[in-house]
């Protein structure tokens, strides 16, 4: 079993930055995929990010495509989520989570095994 932290979210004005990390212990994050997503009140959450064991494939949700970057450090057993062009609408509580091999990453919440407790990240106009 592996148990996931999130880090790194806070209040950040709408163009600003910033880089999340989930910090993973218990067992070593290369023997899963790994994905981020996100929770704004009132909505469903949805898939962000995700990025394959090696790190060597990625995906995106359409809405963060090319402003958002998953990357992850298997020797330090952290993920990262660079987020860039930050907008109010990304506003929400985000969420790693891993997902045990021989499997790789998807979209779908329900495919993942272990979550963290979340960050919140505020975005304001």
């Amino acid at each position: 079993q592996v148990q996931l932290v999130e880090s790194g979210g806070g209040l950040v004005q709408a163009g600003g930055s910033l880089r999340l990390s989930c910090a993973a212990s218990g067992r070593t994050i290369s023997a899963y995929a790994m994905g981020w997503f996100r929770q704004a009140p009132g909505n469903e959450r949805e898939f962000v990010a995700a990025v394959s064991r090696s790190g060597g494939n990625t995906d995106y949700a359409d809405s963060v495509k090319g402003r958002f970057t998953i990357s992850r450090d298997n020797a330090e057993n952290t993920i990262y989520l660079l987020m860039n062009a930050l907008k109010p609408g990304d506003t929400a509580v985000y969420y790693c989570a891993a997902r045990r091999a021989p499997y790789t990453y998807t979209v779908r919440m329900s495919d993942y095994d272990y979550w963290g407790q979340g960050t919140q990240v505020t975005v304001s106009s």
